[in-house]
């Protein structure tokens, strides 16, 4: 191989003969900006010819970034990277703020659909905990004529009464929450109107007599009232996307417009209400007090699940439709149904001990065990926990 070098190499110009000896070697040093300059060889020529040189002309100078693709990924220096700690801080920062109004907006919305009435009742009464007074009644208010039809509940029915009184007390100890049947045949004195049906005191004077009444034959004070009716209901279960029920034999009552097969199976509104009106067993108001409190349970628990909750589409449905369908209190809100829903989940569940049936001027009544009933109701005036004796069973039976 030739020792001279390739003709053409250099730009624009002529061969010229090589002197014998060493070749001269280039020498490196940094030059500014990370340029390298280079120096050894012949000096470059000058006058018209200078800028021009042995060497090839270098590429630009670039400078590596560090992105992907290590250094062959190159970029021109002075370009900013977007992905900055700061910046990721902002954009977090600024979803933080988005998610918490987006939150206190639901809130309020879902909180000005509460329909608020005044029904406490002051009294000298004291308790430990939380108690609040749950009733159904058969108030037909938001339903269609054709749902009328298939509810099987009556056209043209005014006023309301009430087909379900719950009394739940909430612990300030922690320990498990306790929701007590109170059987609306329950024979107690209500003020002003003598001895009758508990359910009476709804039809006289409405929630705030009822209040009044079941302060005055359980001993304890009630700080918080919710009611819901039969449209009301039929709204949450289906804004919860219907509620799951386990049935050991089917349950058939045309009367009540219910018509279930064995097996566990998801009941919609219309079902769900079916099946907490029917009476249509041996025990008849006593097993449709059970269905009530196992139903009231599995919404509650439909309505907290994980899955409910961490879906916006299914969780605000629900809080929304739940806030339209209740009544409450004056001091009732959001935040208190919130409470009381997760209290709901999985509480002690039983009905007020009760001596015997008996037949009065009011009709057939439940006749309430006065020494048992003091006990209960005084166990959980203190926070205590109730006497096995004393809690009965809820179970679901068929009617078939």
């Amino acid at each position: 191989m030739s020792d001279d070098w390739p003709r053409g190499w250099y730009a624009d110009e002529p061969d010229q003969p090589r002197a014998a000896g060493p070749r001269p070697q280039p020498s490196f040093t940094p030059g500014s900006q990370g340029q390298r300059s280079y120096d050894g060889g012949p000096a470059g020529p000058s006058g018209p010819d200078a800028g021009r040189t042995a060497w090839p002309g270098q590429p630009p100078s670039r400078s590596w970034t560090g992105g992907p693709g290590g250094p062959g990924s190159l970029r021109p220096r002075g370009r900013r990277r977007w992905l900055r700690p700061r910046r990721i801080l902002v954009i977090l920062a600024g979803l933080v703020v988005l998610i918490v109004l987006a939150g206190v907006a639901v809130y309020f919305s879902v909180s000005s659909k509460l329909t608020k009435v005044d029904v406490l009742v002051p009294t000298s009464l004291t308790s430990a905990g939380t108690n609040w007074l749950i009733t159904g009644s058969d108030s037909r208010a938001g339903l269609t004529r054709q749902q009328e039809n298939t509810l099987a509940v009556g056209h043209d029915i005014s006023g309301s009464r009430s087909d379900t009184i719950m009394l739940l007390h909430v612990p300030a100890n922690g320990t498990r929450p306790t929701l007590v049947s109170l059987p609306r045949d329950s024979y107690v004195p209500i003020p002003g109107h003598g001895d009758n049906k508990l359910n009476a005191a709804y039809a006289y004077g409405g929630p705030k007599l009822l209040v009044q009444t079941v302060q005055n034959v359980t001993g304890l004070p009630i700080n918080h009232y919710m009611g819901i009716g039969f449209g009301g209901l039929v709204t949450v279960v289906n804004d919860v996307g219907g509620v799951q029920m386990c049935l050991k034999a089917p349950m058939k009552d045309p009367k009540a417009g219910l018509n279930l097969k064995a097996g566990c199976q998801i009941l919609n509104g219309d079902q769900a209400l079916g099946f907490v009106r029917t009476r249509a067993f041996a025990g008849g108001d006593l097993q449709r007090e059970q269905d009530q409190r196992i139903l009231i349970k599995g919404i509650l628990a439909k309505m907290t699940s994980a899955g409910t909750l961490a879906n916006p589409f299914a969780i605000i449905p629900a809080a929304n439709g739940a806030a339209s369908a209740i009544t409450v209190d004056q001091g009732t809100g959001l935040s208190s149904l919130v409470s009381v829903a997760f209290a709901l989940r999985d509480p002690v569940t039983t009905t007020v001990p009760f001596g015997q049936f008996a037949t009065t001027n009011a009709g057939s009544v439940v006749e309430w065990n006065t020494t048992a009933a003091k006990q209960f109701f005084g166990d959980l005036a203190h926070d205590q926990a109730l006497p096995k004796d004393l809690i009965s069973k809820t179970s679901v039976k068929g009617t078939a």
